[in-house]
């Protein structure tokens, strides 16, 4: 049995290829530069990368932000459910997981079978996710995925005194104008979007264990002082970025199995 699960993200495609109860491929891409067919670009591309053809894959099953626009799935379902189901997949004893994504976050109660218990969004400001990291990254021209590197060698313990995208860019600007070390206004980012996921778990029921889901996750410096905040070892998945799609694709194996 062979199934696809696509997480469809406001800034990253993922897709998923598992057979049995094992991945045998995925692929991850951008959003907005690969335009409105990403969600068939990035299952193509999965299903190619694991020598099969698309009429190899038996069930398809979208997610995420985009889930509607992927004509080929024959059904689609919720990313919350998808990532209780897919952190459930990697660690069946987390219960609470803060999922940061590209433009939204999410934190996430599940219960000892994966499913989906309870839930907040916060998706009314970029504040807090991967843009604001990217932003933030940009505007110091640090790449993205050495904010945690660069944050570990902070030697000043600094705040901002915002959450606003755009007021945060300027703050940071002002601050480096200052002569305020790039590593210094990383720790200050990290602990802001920190503050604003711990304020999220703490307005759930925060059990463990925890785990921390979407890219940001893979922002050492972001797990670290969430960890520091709570007191929480965080469980992550190897690659957090593809938890969404995994659980999509257990989900298509749970339809295709009540189809035979």
């Amino acid at each position: 049995m062979i199934v696809g699960g696509v997480d469809i993200g406001s800034r990253t495609a993922k897709a998923v290829i598992m057979e049995g109860n094992e991945i045998i491929s995925h692929a991850v891409g951008d959003s907005l530069r690969r335009g409105p067919d990403v969600g068939m670009d990035i299952l193509k591309e999965a299903v190619g990368l694991a020598g099969l053809r698309l009429s190899d894959v038996e069930y398809v099953m979208p997610t995420g932000y985009g889930r509607f626009r992927l004509s080929e799935g024959e059904k689609h379902i919720s990313e919350i459910s998808c990532h209780a189901r897919g952190i459930h997949w990697h660690f069946p004893t987390v219960r609470t997981i803060m999922d940061i994504g590209g433009q939204d976050s999410k934190a996430i109660n599940c219960d000892s079978r994966g499913r989906l218990t309870n839930f907040i969004l916060n998706t009314k400001c970029a504040g807090g996710t991967g843009r604001f990291l990217e932003v933030i990254a940009d505007i110091l021209d640090v790449p993205i995925d050495k904010l945690g590197e660069l944050s570990a060698s902070s030697e000043l313990d600094i705040s901002f005194s915002t959450v606003c995208v755009i007021f945060a860019k300027t703050e940071a600007l002002n601050m480096f104008r200052r002569g305020v070390q790039k590593s210094d206004i990383v720790n200050g980012l990290h602990k802001t979007v920190a503050n604003i996921a711990v304020s999220m778990l703490r307005q759930i029921a925060l059990k463990k264990d925890l785990s921390i889901t979407g890219g940001v996750a893979k922002n050492s410096g972001v797990v670290a002082k969430i960890k520091e905040e709570i007191g929480l070892e965080p469980l992550i998945a190897p690659d957090p970025q593809l938890v969404g799609a995994i659980g999509a694709a257990l989900f298509a194996a749970d339809r295709l199995s009540r189809k035979r």
